[in-house]
C-alpha cells in the first residue's frame, strides 16, 4: 500500500511562513535540492491544495528554460511537469489546472484510502492546511521535517493544534552543510 508523505519545511520555532507568508528563509541549496529531487522523484503523485498548486504553477512549468538555473532546479521543473497532481479546492477551474492536474472538491477518507491502495509510488502531500484535514482523518502516514536554522518569532505555524495525540517513531534524521535537519518520522498505528 502506498503512503502518504507530508514533507514540510519549519523554523526552529515552528513557523512554516513568516508573519507576511514569506518563505524567503528557505535555505535550499544545491545539496538539499538534490535530495528533495530524489525523494519526490518515484513519488505516485503530488497532493495539494490550491494554495500550494497555484505558487507551484506560477514558476516550475517553465524554470528548466533559464540556461542559468541550477540543475537540482531544473531536475525538478521536468519531476513537477510530468507528475500526476490532484489538487483539492472548491473554487479551483476545472479547466484552469494544467500540467497533469486533477481538480477535487473535498477530502473523503475512503476516497484516500482507495488511492492509496493503487499500484505505484507514494504519494506526496503537499500544504499546511490540506495536511491539517488529512491529519483530521489520521490519513498522513509519514511527516518529514526540513528544520532551518532561523527563527521567525511569528507567522504560521506548521502544525495547528490538533484534536488528539498522534505517537510517531523516528525512521530518519540527517543533517544537511547549510545547517537544515531533516526528521522523519512514521505515523505509529494500533
Amino acid at each position: 500500500m502506498r503512503k502518504i508523505v507530508y514533507a514540510m519545511s519549519v523554523s526552529l520555532d515552528g513557523f512554516m511562513e513568516g508573519p507576511q507568508r514569506e518563505i524567503d528563509w528557505h535555505l535550499v541549496d544545491d545539496e538539499l535540492h538534490g535530495y528533495f529531487n530524489d525523494q519526490l522523484r518515484d513519488m505516485g503523485a503530488f497532493l495539494d491544495g490550491r494554495v500550494t498548486y497555484e505558487l507551484m504553477a506560477e514558476y516550475w512549468p517553465t524554470a528548466d528554460e533559464d540556461p542559468q538555473a541550477p540543475a537540482p532546479v531544473r531536475e525538478f521543473a521536468r519531476i513537477w511537469r510530468e507528475m500526476p497532481k490532484i489538487v483539492y479546492s472548491r473554487t479551483l477551474e476545472k479547466g484552469k489546472a494544467a500540467w497533469n492536474t486533477t481538480v477535487v472538491r473535498e477530502v473523503v477518507a475512503a476516497e484516500i484510502e482507495a488511492l492509496k491502495a493503487r499500484a505505484g509510488g507514494d504519494l506526496a502531500l503537499g500544504g499546511a492546511d490540506l495536511a491539517a484535514a488529512f491529519a483530521a482523518h489520521d490519513l498522513i502516514d509519514e511527516y518529514v521535517i526540513y528544520v532551518h536554522p532561523v527563527l521567525l518569532g511569528s507567522g504560521k505555524r506548521l502544525f495547528p493544534a490538533a484534536a488528539d495525540r498522534t505517537r510517531l517513531r523516528l525512521t530518519e534524521s540527517r543533517t544537511f552543510g547549510n545547517g537544515v535537519v531533516l526528521l522523519r518520522y512514521a505515523r505509529e498505528r494500533g
